[in-house]
């Protein structure tokens, strides 16, 4: 089912593609649209055309951005079960099918912050020997998020992250520093980090294993189709593909077959048609093409479908693959015949009997000719065709066919046409086998492009390392929102313990009788409690802030030597002394002194308690 789509949305998508190189065009445009709008609630923002403007305006949002787009929620033996049976099953089957020294070259795509990346380090370590992974294993780690791949470069865990890994394997492979395990140095050397865009740039070739899990869930169907044709064409023959426990390969089961559905371990399946394969090499509509093998490919398209010429494709199992224009009208075929039996289709007996002659160009290996086939028209009128059946061998293959060309002539045009056609022919036949030469040119040419590529690749990972100290480290997005979530719950329970307290205090403040008041070491009111006011006349809010000394009440503080009295080794004094109360009523207080501290030893101020003195005779003037 196609998803709506949201005209300001794919605007915004089209700038970020345009201003940073991001093509988000694969990915599901409902968990993607919510990921964005999360992000816009988080800086106020409601509508998609105002999020751009303020991209523009602040470009320092396209890293908090893609932070919330591209999850990198990972960790070290992730499912562990399914670990072990890659450790038990698949890598030693790999080295059992290898020669003695033979490169092992293993891939593992959105490997965001490394644990999956490092945690296959591991297994071939420990499977191989620490030595024989050093000097055969090529591991590559890629993503589209430069952020999570400085994390990874860096090869330094936390305590809490490495705590799936058992403790004699934990030992083994990290060297402690402080509160920071760092993977092995050596062995970080055979990793090889950079970015990649599973669904724009080229796979990486020559596989083992690819391990891509919990990544393709993030691409809608048509993304997932183009990625998986990818890594058919990465894998070796006998490569195996390690997904996620969320996805199951329902886009294209024929590129693979499961090896153990339960923990998603797939092998590559080498039963597969031309149409297919040619898929697997050709890039999407949206990538432009790069390279001259590409551009060979996209001739090969081009030449097949616009040539005046009818021409099928068959694969080995009788298949119909490919059909062109002139093919379609001359036969009355359409796409949807594509994937059905040749033997099904009235073609393959008519005009001529074509099974028969293509299992002789497979025999032989060579092209069969025939001339002049008879065919009757609707009309009752005869058309005459010239036939090749041409087998497709695969050099890498040890000469294997992996299929076989049809293409018809018509012969019953006038003789100028005719000579044209042969001439076109000529040339069609001829930029085959310029192709053909092309084609194993480019093998060659790959080849070195790919060493040369690699050693680019360190490189570069060397370049990247020494500014590594200028970027920001990028936290997990999981281990975040658990720690916010710990924090949030501290606060509220502080917060209920505050209220409570200050409740309590409030209470007994203002259920004493006699005037209570708390000064710093300066002497500023810290707290003024009802009993004050209502003896002099000075609410809370006109004393808090302000020094004792100063306020105009009918206590005379001066004679209490206040200052002197905070410098003294005793803790405690009492007076007794004339006041006026706020209704210029004379009376008598007893004042008491008490110094109390902070949490360490030094003094913080002093607590003032005023008591009035009842039915005193020295009251009287």
């Amino acid at each position: 089912m196609n998803e709506t789509k949201n005209p300001e949305f794919e605007v915004l998508l089209d700038y970020l593609r345009r201003s940073r190189g991001f093509d988000f065009v694969g990915y599901k445009r409902l968990s993607l649209m919510r990921r964005v709008s999360h992000r816009m609630q988080m800086v106020g923002i409601e509508n998609f055309g105002d999020y751009r403007d303020f991209l523009e305006v602040h470009p320092e949002e396209f890293v908090q951005l893609f932070n919330t787009i591209l999850i990198n929620v990972t960790s070290f033996f992730r499912d562990e079960p399914a670990w072990e049976y890659l450790a038990q099953n698949v890598i030693p089957r790999i080295l059992a099918s290898k020669a003695a020294g033979e490169p092992v070259r293993v891939w593992c795509a959105g490997c965001a912050s490394g644990e999956e990346a490092y945690t296959l380090a591991i297994l071939l370590s420990e499977v191989m020997g620490s030595e024989a992974f050093l000097q055969r294993v090529k591991l590559y780690a890629t993503d589209i998020d430069e952020e999570a791949l400085v994390q990874a470069r860096q090869a330094s865990y936390r305590d809490k992250d490495i705590q799936a890994i058992p403790v004699e394997l934990r030992k083994k492979y990290f060297v402690q520093n402080g509160d920071v395990y760092n993977f092995r140095l050596d062995l970080r050397h055979n990793v090889i980090f950079g970015r990649h865009d599973l669904f724009q740039d080229a796979p990486i070739s020559r596989l083992d294993v690819l391990v891509c899990r919990n990544t393709l869930m993030y691409f809608n169907s048509e993304a997932q189709r183009a990625i998986l044709n990818r890594f058919h064409f990465a894998l070796n023959d006998n490569g195996y593909l390690f997904l996620g426990k969320a996805e199951m390969l329902l886009t294209q089961r024929q590129l693979f077959n499961p090896l153990e559905m339960k923990y998603r371990v797939f092998v590559k399946s080498v039963q597969v048609n031309a149409h297919e394969r040619m898929l697997a090499l050709v890039q999407n509509d949206n990538t432009e093409l790069t390279g001259a093998k590409d551009r060979h490919i996209r001739l090969c398209e081009l030449v097949f479908n616009f040539n005046p010429v009818a021409q099928v494709m068959v694969d080995v199992k009788g298949i119909l693959t490919l059909i062109n224009a002139r093919a379609c009208q001359l036969f009355n075929l359409d796409s949807r015949d594509i994937g059905r039996p040749l033997q099904d289709l009235q073609i393959s007996y008519r005009p001529v009997e074509l099974r028969s002659l293509i299992e002789q160009a497979y025999t032989k290996k060579q092209v069969i000719q025939v001339r002049n086939i008879e065919r009757r028209l609707p009309d009752d009128s005869a058309q005459f065709l010239d036939l090749l059946v041409t087998p497709l061998i695969e050099s890498e293959s040890g000469g294997a066919c992996l299929g076989a060309t049809i293409s018809y002539s018509d012969v019953t045009v006038s003789q100028e046409l005719k000579n044209q056609l042969q001439q076109a022919n000529q040339e069609l036949e001829t930029t085959h086998e310029e192709l053909q030469s092309a084609n194993e040119e480019l093998e060659t040419t790959n080849e070195e492009l790919q060493s040369t590529n690699e050693e680019l690749e360190t490189t570069n990972e060397e370049l990247q390392s020494t500014n590594e100290e200028l970027e920001t480290m990028n936290e997990e997005l999981q281990s975040t929102n658990e720690e916010l979530q710990t924090i949030n719950i501290e606060l509220r329970e502080r917060s209920e313990d505050l209220i409570g307290v200050n409740a309590f205090l409030n209470s007994i403040l203002t259920g004493l009788r006699a005037g209570v008041v708390v000064v710093d070491r300066q002497l500023k009111v810290l707290e003024w409690n009802r009993r004050m006011e209502d003896l002099w006349g000075l609410r809370s809010n006109e004393a808090v802030g302000k020094s004792i000394l100063d306020l105009d009440i009918g206590l005379q503080i001066a004679p209490l030597s206040l200052e002197t009295f905070l410098v003294q080794e005793n803790d405690y004094q009492e007076t007794t002394m004339n006041a006026t109360n706020r209704r210029g009523k004379p009376i008598r207080c007893q004042v008491t002194s008490t110094k109390f501290r902070n949490t360490g030893e030094e003094w913080r101020g002093l607590i003032l308690l005023v008591e009035e003195l009842r039915d005193d005779p020295g009251l009287r003037p």
